[in-house]
């Protein structure tokens, strides 16, 4: 048997299948070796091209070294060692470099050992809270001192008690520089927090997902045909006209977006002891919509962007909504899978089989372009293993939520396949 997608058993859920089990470990095992080589030699880390050779780029972004603790420490407890060291180098980067001891808080970029971008971003911190909540389950020394150091930044500065939400921008010395509010820090703030309660059990982190959640999902997506908007105002009003960065603040509405809103959502209503919610049929609804709305029936593949009306805004085909859609569906097949849930997992499997995964060097290509070969307009090489990691790695931990002690218990990564 080739390992492809295709050659799955037809029969019952491939979140059973001994043979798609198989695929999704050998798939994380690829990733994790082709990443091995991001370690710099005078700290931090490089991003890699498509033969896994660093770029020329010294620049190194807050997301990119918190989403490697993060992968490595969730690969370290599903039984992966984690042989490159980037667990123990990430979290010395994040101390002694990114952490900011003059004015508290993580700058967003170093270059060497000089500040590059200095402002302090939600999107950014929240991802030291993930980083250290997973490091902590994965038994890391320093996890505590930087998950005490990161809560009282996120408490202090960017939690918004009246709103139960995150702001998000401040410059290096915390001013607040715009009014602008965002759903994707928010929603990565969930997934922190939610990591945050699984590491220590402590009710705020999950009191506060929940908050997210119940505005973005049964606020503003119910308002707007299960389409969740991107972008608000310093009062939380959906600013529907708001453009900014291509990759972290596009226009419009992000179908990637439902897709792991809809897991979230699905993960924090497991974690919160399943209450009487409606939270399992909206997660079903952001998840059909965005199918229905941005998968292309002819070439396959999410589009990135649309418009208010579910129409197609942005084309391009990335690598990391298919992986949340995957994880999504996932999560839904778990739940209560119906038919059309397994048609939709199978089906994403075999798209990113066929055209994202790089069976030669390992790892995923970040896009496809209209011939469907990989292209390079949004990112320059493989930006980060995190997304395909986690697409590999949910669908083997039972249970919907607290990934990380089932990963641990199941040890699927060290076992012989």
């Amino acid at each position: 048997m080739t390992d492809t997608a295709e050659n799955m058993d037809a029969a019952g859920h491939w979140l059973d299948d001994p043979a798609h089990r198989g695929f999704l470990i050998r798939d994380a095992h690829r990733a994790l070796d082709f990443f091995d080589a991001s370690p710099r030699a005078a700290g931090g880390f490089h991003t890699l091209d498509y033969a896994g050779a660093p770029l020329q780029s010294t620049v190194q972004e807050l997301h990119t070294t918190t989403r490697l603790v993060h992968s490595y420490a969730l690969a370290r407890l599903a039984g992966r060692q984690d042989r490159a060291g980037i667990i123990d180098r990430g979290m010395d980067y994040l101390w002694r470099r990114h952490r900011d001891p003059r004015h508290g808080g993580f700058v967003w970029s170093l270059d060497g050992d000089a500040v590059a971008d200095g402002t302090k971003l939600a999107y950014g911190h929240v991802f030291v809270l993930l980083a250290a909540s997973s490091a902590k389950l994965a038994g890391h020394p320093d996890a505590d001192r930087l998950l005490a150091d990161i809560s009282e930044i996120l408490d202090r500065h960017f939690w918004d008690e009246t709103a139960g939400l995150l702001r998000d921008e401040f410059t290096r010395d915390w001013q607040p520089f715009s009014t602008y509010r965002g759903m994707n820090a928010n929603m990565h703030g969930v997934e922190a927090l939610l990591a945050a309660h699984e590491a220590t059990d402590q009710a705020e982190y999950l009191s506060r997902a929940r908050r997210i959640l119940d505005f973005f999902i049964a606020g503003r997506a119910a308002a707007h045909g299960w389409r969740i908007p991107e972008h608000y105002d310093a009062d939380w009003h959906p600013d529907h006209d708001y453009a900014g960065n291509p990759m972290f603040r596009p226009a419009g509405t992000t179908p990637g977006h439902s897709f792991e809103m809809a897991r979230l959502h699905l993960q924090c209503w497991d974690q919160s002891g399943r209450p009487a919610t409606d939270a399992p049929a909206q997660a079903r609804l952001l998840v059909a919509t965005a199918l229905a709305d941005a998968w292309d029936s002819r070439r396959g593949g999410l589009a990135y962007t649309l418009r208010f009306d579910g129409s197609v805004d942005n084309p391009a085909r990335y690598w990391w909504p298919v992986t949340e859609a995957i994880g999504a569906l996932a999560a839904l097949i778990k739940l209560d899978g119906r038919p059309e849930d397994e048609a939709w997992y199978r089906r994403l499997w075999t798209f990113a089989d066929r055209h994202l995964i790089d069976h030669a060097s390992g790892g995923w290509f970040p896009e496809i372009g209209p011939d469907d070969q990989p292209a390079m307009t949004q990112f320059a090489g493989k930006p980060d293993i995190y997304h395909a990691l986690q697409a590999d790695l949910l669908p083997l931990a039972s249970g919907l939520s607290q990934a990380g002690r089932a990963l641990a218990g199941q040890a699927p990564l060290g076992a012989a396949v």
